[in-house]
């Protein structure tokens, strides 16, 4: 049974308890990678360069940083291992959408001179006082405003921007905001950014204390429901397809069927599926 939870993991559970047991419980082997997560770590390792060098008063030029980030997709593509569920689509479009990606994420943030806290910065934390409820996460990057409000940024090279109302719910950053509170005493506001940078859309959102608390609550409940688990059912759904165990999985008879009709255009994996940071 997994010891240390994060969200990425407590959301692998409620899409598909046999998901969760062939990743964190067997630690099933994958051999294939999602061509979205691919494209969204390139997309974060570039930006993490570009903030690093922008941190020593050295800015590339956009022109640099594309190069950069086609340089590493080279290096890195692996047809032989890469899924692409989308059949209209090839690995060009998708290089095209982390191009884009980047460049929306350079022309909206530039001149990167905000006071960067952490960059890629892990945090570990309990959801109680006896440390039973261990969690941690990866903040893409933490960030002091020039209010002097710190704030948690996440970058999403996704399609889909959720509503302001599921952000105002969103489980992952207000757990990051939970750990950095603890790890940084920070008493003051917490705001929380997500650059949605394919729609070059930027959303904001803000908790409260007391939100905090239930946070907690729901997520030691969410814990306690994966540690009960004896069946660990399969739950088909519209994200099968995109899924590394589909293969072993006993809804498909232990083999994938060819998809009965193509995935709707605006549905995909959540990144924090895609990312598997932890």
């Amino acid at each position: 049974m997994q010891r240390v939870f994060s969200h990425s993991s407590l959301s692998a559970y409620e899409t598909c308890p046999k998901k969760y047991q062939f990743r964190y419980v067997l630690k099933v082997p994958v051999e294939s990678e999602g061509i979205e997560a691919f494209v969204g770590k390139r997309v974060h390792e570039v930006l993490e360069r570009l903030y690093q060098f922008a941190a020593r008063g050295m800015v590339p030029s956009l022109a640099r940083v594309l190069a950069r980030f086609r340089a590493n997709w080279s290096e890195q593509f692996d047809a032989a291992r890469l899924r692409i569920v989308r059949s209209e689509l090839g690995p060009e479009d998708y290089l095209r959408t982390g191009e884009r990606c980047l460049e929306n994420g350079y022309r909206r943030l530039y001149p990167f001179d905000d006071e960067t806290v952490g960059l890629e910065r892990e945090v570990a934390f309990p959801l109680d006082a006896e440390g039973r409820y261990p969690v941690r996460g990866v903040i893409d990057r933490l960030v002091r405003a020039r209010d002097g409000v710190l704030e948690i940024h996440d970058y999403k090279t996704g399609r889909r921007v959720p509503s302001q109302e599921e952000l105002d719910r969103d489980r992952q950053l207000a757990l990051y905001e939970i750990g950095v509170r603890a790890a940084l005493r920070e008493e003051g506001e917490v705001r929380l950014v997500w650059h949605y940078l394919l729609q070059n859309v930027v959303r904001k959102s803000q908790r409260t204390a007391e939100q905090l608390e239930a946070l907690r609550e729901e997520t030691r409940s969410a814990i306690d429901r994966i540690r009960a688990e004896t069946t660990w059912a399969a739950r088909p759904g519209k994200l099968c397809s995109w899924c590394e165990y589909r293969a072993l999985c006993p809804a498909f008879g232990g083999a994938a069927p060819p998809p009965e009709e193509p995935p709707p255009a605006d549905l995909e994996p959540e990144e924090t599926e895609q990312l598997s940071l932890w």
